[in-house]
């Protein structure tokens, strides 16, 4: 059975002006709503990961404590449980499924919040890597309506650089002949296995692999594996195959390349009322803000984000030291950082 439920969103009009029709999208709740429904987190998931993947930082005693708030994860059009391109039906299916952006995402979000549960006021929106893209966006979209937010190792618009990396990622997948222009027999396997080895230099830091962490990870499996399974890596080769390989290749091709696309296109100033002024944007956002980078992250370094907290009229720069580049927001409870943003979070949450 589903662990989540869907809010049936009808048809969509997007950015593109493009109609998703008999659109849906996937959300998990932890918690319960209080009469005032002022004790809300929103949770946003991130590139190629469903609300499970967000579970790692929702527990009793941490920030987001179920207890406590109600915690809403909305999984992104495009993550294959939201309508995405290997869910709907002809003619929009797999290749042809339409492009959706960051203001799509979170508008539609917006719905959910507002139609399915009434609630006016949001305590606090935070996720890593896309999900922080989403927590800006929301800042920047509904001023009145987000009190705080908290964005780690993410960015509120994509940099030139990180497009630059992403067409390496899209290039190494499409290039596989199985591949059929997105309308595949069979999954592109060689493609899923480029574009991890691609990954594979980009997630870690340079001395994350120097001092060869990739062979002293915690005992905890990344991609949920049972406790009884041997997992650690015996080699630099061994953690391309098990670790990234193994997490690319179960995944849809064609879902990976709709929110890639998404992830490129990331701009909180594409909301209308902005007109596109990035800076107007991020004057736009009231909410208290602890924006996060991560010191060697090698997608959103912190020069990005010293940019955006400048023009940011309630916020704070907060660097998370770490070896880990971007994986020092690691998603699956893996990160000697975690105790840092959930730090964050709970003074946040508190202020």
């Amino acid at each position: 059975m589903a662990d989540y439920e869907i809010f049936e969103l009808g048809n969509i009009v997007l950015q593109s002006g493009l109609t998703i029709r008999d659109a849906r999208l996937a959300y998990k709740t932890y918690g319960t709503l209080n009469a005032a429904k002022d004790n809300v987190i929103v949770y946003p998931t991130w590139y190629s990961a469903n609300h499970k993947d967000n579970e790692w930082l929702i527990g009793e005693g941490m920030a987001l404590d179920p207890t406590k708030y109600f915690i809403i994860i909305p999984n992104m059009l495009g993550n294959g449980v939201s309508s995405s391109p290997s869910n709907t039906p002809e003619p929009y299916d797999r290749g042809r499924f339409p492009r959706v952006t960051v203001y799509d995402q979170v508008r539609l979000q917006h719905r959910l919040v507002t139609e399915k549960f009434g609630i006016e006021k949001i305590r606090l929106v935070t996720g890593w890597s896309m999900g922080s893209a989403q927590s800006f966006q929301w800042g920047a979209s509904y001023p009145d309506m987000v009190e705080r937010i908290l964005p780690f190792m993410g960015a509120a618009r994509c940099s030139r650089h990180n497009f630059v990396f992403l067409e390496g990622v899209k290039a190494a997948l499409t290039a596989d002949a199985a591949f059929k222009d997105g309308f595949y027999d069979e999954p592109p396997r060689r493609g899923l296995r480029a574009m991890a080895r691609v990954y594979a230099g980009w997630g870690f830091s340079q001395t994350f692999y120097r001092k060869e962490l990739d062979l002293k990870l915690p005992e905890r499996p990344f991609g949920g594996r049972p406790a009884d399974v041997p997992w650690n890596y015996s080699s630099l080769e061994d953690f391309l195959v098990y670790f990234w390989e193994g997490f690319f290749l179960p995944k849809d091709a064609n879902d990976l390349l709709s929110l890639l696309w998404t992830w490129q296109h990331a701009d909180i100033s594409g909301d209308p009322q902005y007109g596109g002024d990035f800076e107007k944007a991020l004057a736009g956002i009231k909410a208290k803000a602890i924006v996060m980078p991560g010191s060697t992250d090698l997608y959103f370094p912190p020069e990005d984000s010293e940019y955006e907290v400048a023009h940011m009229p309630n916020a704070e720069l907060r660097v998370c030291v770490s070896d880990w580049g971007h994986f020092a927001g690691d998603p699956r409870g893996t990160s000697p950082d975690i105790a840092f943003v959930d730090a964050a979070l709970k003074e946040l949450l508190a202020s």
